[in-house]
């Protein structure tokens, strides 16, 4: 808080306020994240210890004041200290705690680094911050049961995919070993790998697609393909040196 509104804070000060924290209060409401209504209740969360201008009570940095006709009053003296404390940063928990509460205060502090007031929280009814912190529980248990089932829906699809590209290659290639054609769909079709399995043409069974899975599959696990590459081969030079032996594979399975 600044020197000015501490010195009226104070018990013994004498300094004009409402003009102060008029331009206080607009500095919180030109704050896009510190909106706060005229009608608002205001309570500032002090920077510098200061004192109840009504009970004499001191109130030590980081303690709530509210002014009232120019002068600071603690919460317990403003009939405020029943209430909850509500931190920012929950948009849905703050809009329905407010929502609730029948009384309510938009709670601020002095920031230096940018002059003005920002907004901190509320202060809300403790029933109504109870009855929001419930609802929200409720919508995230339904966030979670709405993912939770749109997950199960995907692997669903994504099995019964696997099994109809394992059933096109069986077709395509029909000798081809029942558990080699799973391993070429699993292989191919591996979620979020870029291979040619996940490509729209292999989703709708293009037989040029089946064909260059299959041929993969073979290179990798038929050929010295992987041995040459480890040797330093060039990928080009290595499918090269390999491609009768794919050939002679395909057309066994062919």
């Amino acid at each position: 808080m600044s020197n000015r509104l501490l010195a009226a804070a104070r018990p013994n000060g004498r300094t004009a306020l409402s003009s102060v924290v008029g331009r206080r209060r607009e500095s919180v409401r030109r704050d896009d994240n510190s909106i706060a209504p005229e009608t608002d209740i205001v309570v500032f969360s002090i920077i510098k210890p200061s004192a109840c201008s009504e009970c004499g009570a001191e109130l030590c940095k980081g303690s709530f004041l509210k002014m009232e006709k120019q002068k600071p009053l603690c919460l317990e003296c403003a009939d405020l200290d029943h209430l909850a404390v509500l931190p920012r940063g929950d948009a849905a928990l703050t809009r329905r705690s407010r929502k609730y509460s029948g009384l309510s205060a938009v709670i601020v502090k002095f920031s230096r680094s940018r002059r003005r007031y920002e907004r901190q929280g509320l202060l809300v009814e403790s029933h109504a911050l109870e009855r929001a912190q419930r609802e929200c529980l409720d919508d995230e248990a339904q966030r979670l049961i709405a993912r939770d089932r749109a997950s199960l829906t995907r692997e669903r699809a994504d099995r019964q995919y696997l099994e109809q590209f394992a059933e096109r290659v069986r077709s395509q290639y029909p000798g081809c070993p029942p558990n080699e054609a799973d391993a070429i769909a699993r292989h191919a079709c591996q979620k979020y790998s870029g291979r040619i399995g996940r490509t729209s043409a292999a989703k709708m069974f293009d037989t040029k697609a089946i064909e260059l899975a299959v041929k993969a599959d073979i290179r990798h696990t038929h050929t010295e393909y992987d041995r040459l590459l480890s040797k330093g081969w060039e990928r080009t030079e290595a499918r090269s040196a390999v491609a009768s032996k794919v050939v002679e594979v395909l057309g066994r399975w062919g």
